[in-house]
């Protein structure tokens, strides 16, 4: 998979109903060198479903990770043709997902338990596609936390070929927490990350959980091989800058010129496909997150964007009470 070119890796996390097209348009303006990642696709759901609007995205956000749920080999399999066929730089097989309708699914978290089927799953994924097949995990699952068990669920699917594992640093609980609660209630413990690296170097390792500082991630690239950003991202994404120069020292932007690279977006893409200005506006309400005029911009984008008429000029205007503050 073409990263960014440099030995360590920037990614932003998968995330459901936040990291889909319109939001990693933006991300790629703010962070030209990141690793970008879909929503969780189902294999099933783009098995039976409209594939083509679900695996739609532009071509700006290279390079970008398809990441599918399933645990039937065959369909995950065909899943990762799919996301071969439309584009993609890589599939990423989810292990960490701990909502209900995905265990009742039999996919996500609690596949850490199988690691017989992950295994079989990218086997068969990998046996059809010529792009990389990676996966994302955690640490383990209700009581199942030891370094045993999380290491005998990453043996067994490096047993079979995969190098590539994003580890969301907390285990996940998957009777009792909300899928918002096991984001933020299970400690954190990164040690356990970093001493996977340690003991199988040659496995590429990227440190998911948390990470809401520049400063703390440079340190983590010295123990890991990458960071992905989940919510800092999505809320504060001018933060994306600041990572961007972790790889880029010299790198530069400025707010406004990503709102004029968004306003032509949105005067490009709404419209089609039912594209609606609120799609697009939804992701940007964090962009001058801290600046005065802030609140403003935040108001009118949220107050006026799921308007009929609601056009691409709004964000323009909205831009203007930060710009005058």
């Amino acid at each position: 998979m073409r990263e960014s070119g440099f030995d360590k890796t920037i990614a932003v996390a998968p995330m459901m109903d936040w990291t889909d097209r319109h939001c990693r348009f933006l991300h790629r303006l703010l962070s030209p060198s990141a690793v970008l990642y879909t929503e969780m696709v189902t294999a099933a759901a783009l098995t039976y479903g409209d594939s083509g609007r679900l695996l739609a995205f532009n071509a700006e956000e290279h390079p970008v990770v398809l990441q599918v749920g399933g645990s039937d080999p065959v369909m995950m399999a065909d899943a990762a043709e799919l996301g071969e066929q439309a584009g993609y730089d890589a599939i990423n097989i989810n292990v960490g997902c701990p909502s209900d309708r995905v265990q009742s699914g039999r996919f996500g978290a609690c596949l850490m338990a199988e690691p017989q089927t992950v295994a079989a799953c990218f086997s068969r994924m990998c046996e059809r596609v010529n792009i990389p097949v990676t996966v994302k995990t955690r640490l383990g699952i209700d009581d199942q936390d030891s370094d045993a068990f999380f290491n005998r669920f990453i043996d067994t699917v490096a047993d079979a070929g995969c190098v590539h594992f994003d580890v969301h640093a907390r285990i996940a609980v998957l009777s009792g927490l909300s899928p918002k609660q096991n984001r933020e209630v299970p400690p954190l413990n990164y040690e356990r990350v970093f001493e996977l690296k340690q003991r199988r170097p040659e496995l590429r390792v990227l440190l998911n959980g948390g990470i809401r500082s520049a400063d703390d991630a440079r340190e983590y690239l010295e123990r890991v091989d990458g960071i992905m950003i989940g919510r800092e991202a999505y809320q504060n994404p001018w933060s994306l800058t600041a990572f961007e120069r972790l790889l880029k020292p010299e790198f530069e932007l400025e707010r406004f010129k990503v709102v004029a690279d968004m306003v032509r977006y949105a005067e490009r893409i709404v419209g089609t496909d039912r594209v609606q200005l609120k799609h697009i506006t939804r992701h940007m309400l964090g962009l001058f997150a801290g600046e005065p005029g802030a609140k403003q911009w935040r108001r009118t984008l949220s107050e006026r964007a799921h308007l009929p008429e609601a056009s691409a000029a709004l964000i323009d205007e909205a831009a203007t009470f930060v710009s005058a503050a």
